[in-house]
């Protein structure tokens, strides 16, 4: 199974860096990461050997993060070195337990240290689903064709113009805009 988070984790100078990102559960204590290389997460996780996973609804954390919008408010995580999202419903700390290396995506395999619930999830609507289709989209253009990436957007566009509220019409906004200059350029 993947969920789809936000991943803090802080670099050797202390900087935070937010990463929306699909992670696999392996088991009841253990989640599979896998960072393309390069990537400032992956250098991240391998130089302090912690991250944080973020559970959170509002997709603005993720088409923001894939479009150049990475001040979202966090604080201190509870176990680990790390930070996590103020706007979190729920956190859970890792420690890295085994690094395969791998050319374009190396499999780092950890462990949860600590979790915490800050509010209910109660599941994404079907226009924060459809924000989340598009910036997954937006993170792979360069291996997509214009072709299928219109037909998608059109498509995720319809469920966005059905159900969304303000906070996912401003994410998909930003997520068009990042696509239409890529389609444009």
């Amino acid at each position: 199974m993947i969920r789809e988070i936000i991943l803090t984790t802080t670099s050797q100078e202390g900087e935070i860096h937010l990463a929306p990102m699909g992670v696999h559960l392996l088991d009841e204590e253990r989640w599979l990461i896998m960072p393309f290389h390069p990537s400032r997460t992956l250098e991240n996780l391998i130089h302090t050997g912690v991250a944080v996973m973020n559970v959170c609804e509002d997709v603005r954390i993720f088409a923001g993060c894939l479009t150049g919008r990475r001040s979202w408010p966090t604080v201190p995580a509870a176990k680990v070195q790390g930070h996590r999202l103020v706007d979190a419903l729920t956190h859970v700390e890792l420690s890295l337990e085994n690094f395969d290396e791998d050319p374009v995506r190396p499999r780092c395999v950890t462990r949860t240290v600590h979790m915490e619930q800050h509010a209910p999830f109660l599941g994404f609507n079907r226009a924060q689903s459809a924000v989340l289709e598009a910036a997954i989209l937006a993170s792979r253009l360069d291996r997509l064709s214009a072709e299928k990436i219109r037909t998608e957007m059109a498509i995720h566009e319809i469920a966005l113009e059905k159900t969304g509220g303000l906070r996912e019409r401003e994410a998909w906004d930003w997520v068009s805009d990042k696509i239409r200059a890529y389609l444009e350029g």
